[in-house]
């Protein structure tokens, strides 16, 4: 785990040098925890559009993503027809992989057949928040027991392009994981994030 002193004398990960992109986003997103049902929703489907691809990549397109998908409305995407499938293929903004759009049209309606069930899907996903003194060191996996079990789960329930290894790099993301490296100075202050942080819980109807 490789970590870099910025210009401005504070310690980060290592990653944030790859790309000037990276660094605010390391700085003002990554492991905040999320509770926002559409925001956790769009960056699984990003998650998905990565695989196979660089999060550089992904995240210089992200606000063309957002366009073209209602800035994942998730409600929205779920009426999207066979046009609308053309129409995301000739997006030069986006990435233009017949099966990642399809797949997000179909997580759009498991997402609001989730929604009907578990009350939101702040709830369901954090429910497999890890016990923090079982997780390994900061990013030496991609995978955990936790990410295994959502995206077995997702897939369950008929989600797409959501493998363990794109579900951890959620959790990471929205804060169920602090993956931020020991002397981060990022990491502190997600942590303190975290634990004011009120867990979601379940309001599915009896």
């Amino acid at each position: 785990m490789s970590v870099l002193e910025g210009l401005d004398g504070k310690v980060r990960c290592g990653w944030c040098s790859i790309t000037s992109e990276f660094l605010p986003y390391h700085d003002t997103e990554w492991v905040f925890p999320v509770t926002d049902d559409h925001r956790l929703f769009e960056k699984i489907c990003l998650e998905g559009f990565q695989s196979g691809l660089s999060w550089r990549t992904i995240l210089t397109k992200r606000e063309n993503f957002r366009k073209a998908f209602c800035h994942f409305d998730f409600n929205r995407i779920a009426r999207f027809t066979a046009d609308d499938i053309e129409r995301l293929m000739q997006d030069e903004g986006i990435v233009r992989h017949r099966g990642k759009i399809e797949a997000v049209i179909n997580n759009a309606r498991r997402a609001q057949e989730m929604v009907e069930k578990e009350g939101s899907l702040a709830a369901y996903f954090w429910q497999y928040e890890p016990d923090p003194a079982n997780l390994a060191p900061p990013q030496t996996v991609s995978t955990s027991a936790e990410s295994i079990a959502l995206s077995k789960d997702l897939k369950k329930r008929g989600w797409k392009f959501v493998g363990p290894t794109t579900v951890y790099a959620f959790m990471q993301a929205m804060g169920l994981v602090n993956d931020h490296a020991e002397i981060c100075f990022i990491r502190d202050k997600a942590e303190r994030l975290r634990e004011k942080f009120k867990r979601p819980s379940s309001e599915s109807p009896d």
